[in-house]
């Protein structure tokens, strides 16, 4: 299905200029951006730049993937949790050491899931997991066990580390891989494999990433460890190193797709019917009044300080970014949703702040 529109023209023409301005300033080689409203067969979707420009110069696409990076947690990891509460395999009140009994009796295993997926359980923000451990399944709970933590509830502290125990609870009580439980519960019954997974179809042309871990290495060096034991980067593998540990499937990052992926995911917050409307209400309401940082269940709310979102969506919105360069926003007020994809780390890492880009891009497309 072709969801393109020509950027010379129409409605989108204001997005597709403010694409190929953002290309042209050396925001990223290449975007899609799109765009839909609740009740709205079709989004609206366009591209500008290159897809990849060594080795070989690519042009970008409607329908080109993406590496989502951090999408993956509030659209794998936090409706798969919404699901196992429905399901009764899990509660907001759950404890790690409840599910991961090799978590019981360490710090991690009193932290709890609501605790997890709102970035308040006091874990790290990130270590290098596979500098840790050898054994990207049992190991890596212990690993996670052994990590200095803060005191539960006080402080939002942003964690990979969090969705990657998310992940491996979900695991437990379903008994599966997470991309399995992922297609299984999510993608298959929506009839989105096409458009967005774990492991991007190879018939499908996707956006290159970083040739090389410039950004991991020097995080590695900090830590005093070996940059030699960081998976190796390759082909159509996540950028993120851990989810290259765990073969590609993390609770963090590795989840890939098109644009107009994205937003049919971003449709279920949406629109009631997949999700119930209290479901909804409960994953995105902020459950962290007085913090600066608003957060529900794996959503940023827009009303946190230096939120991407923009003043022209409401407080109410919810979304999140990811290192890769991509974002997702979704206005309940408005009822719509927005996704920025990009390649900003091809070939190399890029630290280049997209934030004014995509709060131009929502305040056009609104």
């Amino acid at each position: 299905m072709d969801h393109s529109v020509h950027p010379d023209g129409g409605p989108a023409a204001p997005v597709a200029r403010l694409l190929v301005r953002g290309v042209r300033c050396g925001c990223a080689p290449g975007m899609v951006a799109g765009w839909l409203r609740a009740g709205e067969r079709q989004p609206v979707v366009v591209a500008a730049g290159r897809a990849r420009v060594v080795p070989a110069s690519a042009p970008m696409s409607e329908q080109t993937w993406f590496d989502l990076a951090s999408l993956t947690k509030p659209l794998v990891t936090g409706t798969l949790s919404v699901l196992s509460f429905r399901a009764g395999e899990l509660a907001p009140d759950t404890r790690v050491g409840e599910v991961l009994r090799s978590a019981a009796g360490s710090s991690l295993g009193d932290r709890t899931v609501e605790q997890l997926l709102t970035h308040t359980a006091g874990l790290p923000a990130w270590e290098p997991l596979y500098c840790l451990t050898r054994d990207p399944y049992e190991g890596v709970v212990d690993a996670l066990g052994d990590l200095p933590m803060g005191e539960p509830g006080r402080a939002v502290v942003y964690s990979c580390l969090g969705f990657v125990t998310l992940a491996r609870m979900i695991e437990e009580v379903t008994g599966r891989p997470l991309n399995e439980v992922f297609r299984g519960r999510i993608t298959g019954p929506l009839g989105l494999d096409d458009r967005i997974s774990f492991a991007p179809p190879g018939s499908h042309d996707v956006a290159a990433g970083a040739l090389h871990p410039g950004v991991e290495i020097q995080l590695v060096r900090e830590r005093g460890l070996d940059p030699a034991r960081i998976p190796v980067v390759a082909g159509r593998a996540p950028d993120d190193g851990n989810a290259r540990f765990f073969s590609g499937v993390s609770g963090n990052a590795g989840l890939f797709g098109t644009a107009a992926g994205v937003l049919e995911m971003a449709r279920i917050y949406l629109e009631p019917g997949f999700l119930t409307a209290e479901e909804i209400a409960r994953a995105t309401r902020d459950r962290t009044p007085g913090v600066e940082q608003g957060r529900g269940w794996g959503w940023q709310t827009a009303r946190s300080v230096g939120s991407s979102a923009g003043p022209a969506l409401a407080p109410t919105a919810f979304g999140h970014n990811g290192f890769t360069g991509t974002s997702l926003w979704v206005d309940p007020a408005r009822r719509m949703a927005f996704v920025l994809l990009t390649n900003r780390n091809h070939p190399g890492h890029r630290l280049n702040d997209l934030h004014p880009l995509r709060r131009r891009f929502h305040q056009l497309a609104a």
